[in-house]
């Protein structure tokens, strides 16, 4: 289910905004020079109110607490490894297909973030406004608010091991 609504909400708001739903991708693409910084932060507090809201409804949708914090604890080595694993793979799934097959960007994110939910320990959420919105969902896809942070670091990680591949791949 989420591989395919993922595939068609880039396929939506690809030609509106770049499909700009992740801050790591923002932040990329501000480092490989195809958007000006600037753009971050308006970009990361829409990303974070838009998954929020997300949360909120999907929350109601299944008669949870609208906004509950979650409870479950994210920790360990294993995890944030994976979590670095999956955010990396997701910048060079994008950039690199992106370069010369941009219109198969949509089906391979979705492709790609399916498949790290189930070979990754983290269940690759490598996006840190999805991370921000599951701590508002006490599902079992929600993440306790004290274990966001390192997800975060780790999602900054995989970009920093991310980026100078992709400036060396993408020449």
């Amino acid at each position: 289910a989420t591989v395919g609504a993922l595939i068609a909400l880039i396929m939506m708001f690809g030609p509106i905004s770049g499909a700009q739903f992740n801050p790591i991708v923002t932040i990329a693409d501000c480092v490989l020079n195809r958007r000006t910084f600037s753009d971050v932060l308006p970009y990361f507090v829409v990303q974070t109110i838009g998954g929020t809201l997300g949360a909120f409804v999907a929350n109601l949708m299944f008669d949870l607490d609208p906004l509950g914090p979650s409870t479950k604890i994210r920790d360990g080595g294993g995890i944030w490894l994976g979590e670095v694993v999956a955010t990396f793979g997701l910048l060079l799934v994008i950039f690199l297909i992106g370069k010369h097959r941009a219109e198969s960007v949509p089906l391979a994110v979705g492709v790609w973030i399916g498949g790290a939910y189930w070979f990754t320990s983290s269940t690759s959420l490598a996006n840190p406004a999805v991370t921000i919105a599951r701590a508002f969902s006490d599902s079992f896809a929600g993440i306790a608010p004290e274990s966001v942070p390192m997800f975060i670091v780790m999602q900054l990680v995989g970009l920093a091991l991310a980026l100078p591949i992709l400036r060396l791949l993408r020449r």
